[in-house]
């Protein structure tokens, strides 16, 4: 299997999980004072935008069919 059939298909699969898995992401609003500090964490999942999944997907698709062309 050449290089460029094996980026093709990473990129598949970043891809498809950029579209389906969603990226946690965890944010601390803080105040401290001295040695005190009180302060709350909020946590929430987002998905990537659909643009980067498409743009993924169709990088992989190009890196296969020309892997597949080299052959």
């Amino acid at each position: 299997m050449n290089s460029t059939r094996l980026i093709g298909i990473v990129l598949l699969l970043l891809g498809v999980l950029a579209l389906v898995v969603p990226v946690p992401q965890r944010e601390d609003h803080s105040v401290k004072i001295g040695d005190a500090k009180i302060g709350v964490q909020t946590e929430h999942s987002e998905k990537l935008p659909a643009g980067v999944g498409i743009v993924l997907l169709a990088g992989g698709v190009l890196a296969l069919v020309l892997g597949s062309r080299k052959s």
